[in-house]
């Protein structure tokens, strides 16, 4: 649809009816849903689709209707179908054979690692989670130098996971374990503020993976009113995100309350903090595998050399055949 970085954004209702024209017959919202998914950046690291219209928001609140909303890709989206012409990729036909589509993508970018991925199958799933793109780069660098990397030498470029809402992970064993053998469980807390006082005040500023400000508050609420959690007098959202605080949920102490207690209290009871499970399960040529951290980068630059050498044996045929 020639819907580049650089061109005007087109309609989301015409992109999800190509869609399912071309490559997805299985409905409209499953199709609109992955789209706007890829243009929220609360859910992925970096974005894939760049938004124009009502997308959402990390208060919980659903993307407008598609006939609302417009879209195009971002530099990075465009990065991952780069040379996608030269014959980098191997192309199958679609379900009904008139068109065709790539079995993969030529993909410049680490985007597995980068954004994450979650998913079941039958007796299989497979959780991926977020990563900064300048420490994975850095991490792909020093093992192209260093084939024999090993895995301290990549934690000094790679020391966990970057969850695009943020928030604090607590310790370092499973963040090892998970890079090691491939599974591993993590604790990940929301980034609280006391302000002490006669009436103490506890700010959260950055939310758990995949949580929402309002399921948050009104989680608190009902802790409050089924008096699970004593001492909370008010919960208010004070959140701005056109100030540059998407999150900013404030929990009013009554007088003379110990706020680390109730903070303490609201890991234990709320989803202020969530274990996050590590699974990299990938498929590795059309097979289900549980890697490492380091065979899930030797497999993404084992793809990136297949594609180099088939865009340089692409061009040298054309030089060829115009000479």
């Amino acid at each position: 649809m020639g819907l580049s970085p650089g061109s005007p954004t087109t309609k989301c209702a015409a992109i999800v009816g190509r869609t399912m024209e071309r490559y997805h017959p299985h409905g409209d919202m499953s199709i609109y849903d992955t789209l706007v998914r890829l243009a929220q950046d609360w859910v992925l690291r970096n974005k894939l689709v760049h938004g124009q219209g009502n997308f959402g928001s990390i208060a919980g609140l659903p993307a407008a209707a598609p006939r609302y909303t417009e879209a195009r890709l971002t530099p990075l989206a465009a990065d991952m179908l780069a040379d996608l012409d030269r014959e980098t990729v191997d192309f199958i036909p679609n379900y009904d054979g008139k068109y065709r589509e790539p079995l993969v993508l030529p993909c410049r970018v680490p985007n597995l690692l980068v954004n994450g991925s979650d998913g079941i199958a039958v007796g299989m799933a497979t959780e991926i989670p977020p990563h900064n793109l300048r420490e994975i780069c850095s991490g792909l660098i020093s093992l192209i130098d260093n084939p024999e990397l090993s895995l301290p030498a990549i934690l000094q470029h790679i020391p966990g996971p970057d969850f695009p809402t943020g928030g604090i992970i607590r310790g370092r064993q499973g963040i090892i374990d998970g890079y090691r053998t491939g599974r591993g469980r993590i604790t990940l807390r929301a980034r609280c503020e006391i302000i002490e006082g006669k009436k103490a005040q506890i700010i959260i500023k950055e939310v758990p993976y995949q949580q929402t400000r309002n399921r948050l508050a009104e989680q608190i609420g009902e802790l409050v009113k089924d008096e699970r959690i004593k001492g909370i007098e008010e919960v208010r959202d004070e959140s701005a995100p056109r100030m540059g605080e998407p999150v900013r949920i404030v929990v009013y102490l009554k007088k003379d309350i110990d706020p680390h207690l109730v903070l303490n209290q609201l890991y234990e009871f709320s989803s202020l903090q969530k274990t996050v499970s590590i699974i990299l399960l990938a498929l590795v040529d059309g097979r289900p595998r549980v890697l490492t951290i380091k065979e899930m980068m030797q497999e993404f630059l084992k793809h990136r050399v297949t594609v180099i050498r088939r865009r340089t044996e692409y061009l040298l045929r054309e030089a060829k055949r115009r000479g």
